[in-house]
């Protein structure tokens, strides 16, 4: 039996986790608004980017970083400058059919890399 220790997350799959989130979120808002055909333009909520950068400041923990200056110096910047753009693009009216086209698929691949991730922790956890 092959027994793997859990990895930290890549640097840059980190800085895409605040858009991947994004992304999800408003592909289930653009499918919901085109399932209920009571929108067909989806509002780039600030909330929603604003969840994003959470999700990505509690697992910045986890993140292999390449210089211990990055864990402080490029971490927190970084997420702030995600959030005010969040903020900034707060306004904007996307069609509903792009944020499900390209949100949807991001979801799928969140919840397959949150399934593989559980296996292979469950896994770990057998080798122990």
């Amino acid at each position: 039996m092959f027994c793997t220790a859990e990895r930290p997350m890549n640097q840059l799959m980190w800085l895409a986790v605040p858009f991947l989130f994004s992304a999800a979120v408003f592909g289930l808002m653009g499918s919901a608004g085109l399932i209920t055909a009571s929108w067909t333009t989806v509002p780039l909520s600030p909330v929603v980017s604003g969840a994003g950068v959470a999700v990505a400041a509690a697992v910045s923990g986890g993140v292999r970083w390449k210089q211990t200056w990055q864990r402080r110096w490029l971490r927190w910047p970084y997420l702030a400058a995600v959030l005010v753009l969040g903020v900034v693009v707060g306004a904007v009216e996307v069609p509903a059919l792009v944020t499900a086209v390209v949100g949807l698929p991001v979801l799928l691949g969140l919840v397959f890399q949150t399934v593989m991730q559980n296996d292979e922790n469950r896994h770990a956890a057998d080798c122990r």
